[in-house]
């Protein structure tokens, strides 16, 4: 037996979404006309359509009761994302930057889900307006959750189901006693750490616009940048080591960043088991592979050992933060730095941020478990329980994560073979697999950071596509619409 969704709520909320991604995108066209080019007219156009559509659906939903559950929640959710990426699509269709529209839904979903994936070969030939829209599809999308929440929390009197049905990781924060409140000085606190990127990139030497956008796609962990050679464009160790402080930040739980910069306690970031692990990761694999580039390459002197220390933390922290940025094409290094980089690309940042991947907090938990379970077969009737941040984990937790690990890397293999029977190469194939899955953008082979996916075949586009939305959602927010008994009472 069917059960009765709550339509009209649902498509209320999608109303309410268009018209925000609409207003976004008025501020696009707002740039187009600031430097007069030929992306104005169809700038306007999307947007005008965007915001019909968002207010014909508010009006088909207008007499909406408020009933929400976890599988409204999870529908409206999914459907926002997609329409997110079919509206934000329009810009780059309509005025043939991207004439193929295959290729523009690729670009827009690889955006909104902050992959960074591109289909461009020639970024600087894209107007202001198209470019400025192409880095705010990444900024939306990367704290999306706060948004969604900020918008729909009003409607539902605090209910949290549309917020956990998008936030990342195993265990949520919750964001009580003052929900609302909260959520908006998260909001703030974004907008703020933005404007400093972009403050401390422009006096780098970056021109305004340049340093607004990497802004953009730097704390959102997106990789869009405004150069076809990405942060390379820039040969300054002050840029690239500003890039690194803030894609690390967009790395870390926000929830984390708030109590640290808004309640000052910063002992609680410190002492986080999670960002102790990220910074430990970051730090080990730099020094690692550092240590081989250098034994590989000639090393002489110290200026060539800052760049070789700068080049791989730079591509440590872009790769394990899935931003996906470049300073060096790494496909240069020595190859067994390249199964460190598929390692990054696959485990991710911190749970609560805006970065893809596995996330951390899945991994240590799973460590910890494997750790204690050989001590419970050599002591069978000790309690031993697995804790995070001195609370217990309970068991069912713990096997949600196991799920959701075996659930992963199956995603992983079916992504792998529908790639492969596209014609790619093996190593093309499973890159790209964990690189869309994980929302990182540069993969192996043609599609490394030095390359672009303008050659990927349009059906492997497609199936990216659709890893990058499951991968962003955490797969079971997508994967629930595939169950009968979604749709069941």
């Amino acid at each position: 037996m069917r059960s009765a969704f709550n339509w009209k709520l649902i498509v209320f909320l999608i109303g309410v979404f268009l018209c925000i991604e609409s207003v976004f995108m008025f501020l696009a066209f707002l740039v187009a006309l600031r430097y007069n080019e030929y992306d104005c007219p169809y700038l306007l156009a999307s947007t005008l359509i965007t915001v019909v559509a968002g207010v014909l659906s508010m009006l088909a939903g207008y007499r909406y009761t408020t009933k929400m559950d976890k599988r409204v929640g999870i529908l409206t959710i999914t459907i926002v994302w997609l329409l997110f990426s079919l509206f934000g699509t329009l810009p780059f269709w309509l005025s043939g930057a991207i004439p193929s529209f295959t290729d523009a839904f690729f670009e827009t979903m690889s955006g909104v889900t902050t992959t960074g994936a591109s289909v461009l070969t020639n970024i600087e030939a894209l107007p202001h307006g198209l470019l400025f829209w192409r880095s705010l599809t990444q900024w939306i999308g990367g704290m999306g959750f706060v948004l969604m929440s900020m918008a729909i929390l009003p409607f539902l009197n605090g209910d949290m189901q549309l917020f956990s049905a998008e936030a990342t990781g195993p265990i949520q924060d919750k964001l009580q006693p003052r929900i609302k409140a909260t959520a908006r000085r998260l909001w703030v606190l974004y907008v703020v750490l933005t404007l400093l990127a972009m403050g401390l990139l422009w006096l780098g030497g970056m021109s305004f616009f340049d340093a607004l956008c990497h802004s953009l796609t730097t704390l959102s962990t997106g990789g869009y940048s405004t150069k076809q050679s990405s942060i390379a464009y820039w040969d300054s160790p002050f840029i690239q080591y500003v890039i690194i402080v803030f894609m690390f930040i967009g790395g870390t739980k926000f929830i984390l960043l708030y109590l640290a910069m808004i309640k000052g306690k910063v002992k609680r970031l410190l002492q986080d088991e999670e960002f102790k692990c990220y910074a430990l990761v970051v730090l080990f694999t730099t020094i690692i592979i550092a240590i081989i580039v250098a034994c590989t390459t000639h090393v002489n002197t110290l200026s060539q050992c800052e760049r070789t220390f700068r080049d791989s933390l730079f591509q440590v922290v872009s790769i394990i933060t899935t931003t996906g940025f470049s300073t060096y094409d790494y496909q240069l290094w020595n190859k067994t730095a390249w199964i460190f980089i598929l390692l990054l690309m696959f485990v991710g940042a911190s749970s609560g941020s805006t970065s893809g991947g596995l996330k951390l907090s899945r991994i240590v938990i799973l460590m910890k478990n494997s750790f204690y379970e050989f001590k419970r077969r050599l002591h069978p009737n000790a309690y031993l329980p697995i804790k995070m941040n001195e609370h217990v984990i309970p068991e069912s937790v713990v096997n949600s994560i196991f799920s959701f690990l075996v659930i992963y890397t199956f995603m992983i293999l079916i992504g792998l073979v529908s790639l492969l029977l596209m014609g790619l190469s093996p190593s093309e194939a499973l890159s790209v697999s964990v690189s869309m899955l994980a929302n990182v953008g540069p993969a192996l082979g043609d599609f490394g950071p030095s390359g672009t996916f303008l050659a990927l075949p349009a059906a492997a586009k497609w199936v990216s596509a659709f890893l990058m939305l499951i991968g962003r959602l955490e797969l079971f927010t997508v994967l629930f619409l595939f169950s009968p008994s979604f749709w069941k009472r």
